[in-house]
């Protein structure tokens, strides 16, 4: 595995957890927060699952490959969710959480 293709992906993750953040709670304080519910519940898993990708290549965990894999997935419904809304602060996660996508659909694939 390469070491720079390791620390790209670590980065994104950590973008993409910091983003996701700072857009559910953005969200969180918008006029109509019903039609952003599943923006805001895919932020927090989004984040979540993010953190848990950069720990486990950390580690070098022998799962990584599967966390990796399963992180891609949710940054892309994630990235979905938030390019429907036009806030600078969704425009900005979407961008993160495709870019994650990206990432972390190289490292599965090295892996």
């Amino acid at each position: 595995m390469e070491l720079d293709r390791l620390s790209a992906c670590i980065k994104a993750c950590h973008t993409c957890a910091t983003h996701c953040e700072h857009c559910a709670v953005a969200c969180l304080k918008e006029d109509n927060i019903q039609a952003r519910q599943e923006c805001i519940r895919l932020n927090r898993q989004c984040a979540e699952l993010c953190r848990i990708a950069v720990s486990f290549m950390a580690q070098g965990s022998k799962q990584m490959r599967d966390i990796c894999k399963r992180c891609a997935k949710l940054c892309q419904r994630c990235a979905e969710a938030c390019g429907k809304f036009s806030e600078a602060h969704c425009q900005q996660c979407a961008e993160a959480c495709y870019h994650c996508a990206d990432q972390c659909d190289h490292m599965a694939a090295t892996v």
